[in-house]
């Protein structure tokens, strides 16, 4: 018997047709692109943490396009003179979604490896003990000695997730999702500096 193949779009499925049935679906799936339907949730806070990088455009004194219009921007330098991105390093945890930001200018191993150490302190402050940790493959994750021996000096086991496949870290990147569209291009700032002193405030609301 002969069987056509239909991908439904909107959820990357795949699935038989019989032609003999008059092109009914049924419904039987032969594959799909992810396996995560099901939410996962750790146990208690602190079991697993998720960390990754959002990068967020710069803007020249005086904001970008969205407070000058496109011309007006072009004419302030925005276009002459590329101002680079901002990078909003992130920490969320698995069981509560409670979330450590800090925006820096670079996203090296370092920086990492610093902004990591503060997010263990204020996550012990709030008498949570990180206890694993789950990243992407990025250079300053995977190679950065200074991370690995912060991790082995707190006793954290890293998890990196399988290449291409970010949905495995999903926790933290709904959470740069959120912070795009709800603080970082939600309203018109006209400097870098204004922005980023409202992110504190945004994180507590």
């Amino acid at each position: 018997m002969q069987l056509c193949v239909v991908i439904q779009s909107k959820k990357r499925r795949i699935v038989l047709v019989h032609p003999t049935s008059g092109g009914c679906l049924t419904g039987e799936v032969i594959s799909a692109s992810k396996t995560t339907a099901v939410r996962h949730e750790r146990d208690r806070p602190g079991e697993l943490v998720h960390m990754d990088v959002k990068k967020i455009g710069r803007m020249t004194d005086g904001g970008g396009r969205r407070a000058l219009g496109r011309q007006a921007a072009n004419q302030n330098g925005q276009r002459e003179h590329r101002v680079g991105y901002d990078y909003a390093h992130a920490v969320v945890d698995d069981h509560s979604r409670f979330a450590y930001c800090e925006i820096h200018p670079d996203e090296r191993a370092h920086t990492v490896a610093a902004f990591f150490a503060r997010a263990i302190r204020f996550f012990a402050s709030r008498g949570v003990t990180v206890e694993r940790l789950i990243t992407d493959n990025a250079l300053s994750y995977r190679n950065g000695n200074q991370l690995r021996e912060l991790l082995a000096e707190h006793d954290i086991k890293h998890k990196f997730i399988r290449p291409h496949c970010p949905w495995q870290n999903g926790t933290v990147e709904r959470f740069n999702r959120t912070l795009a569209t709800e603080w970082a291009y939600q309203r018109v700032f006209t400097s870098n500096d204004r922005r980023a002193k409202t992110l504190a405030p945004w994180l507590s609301d």
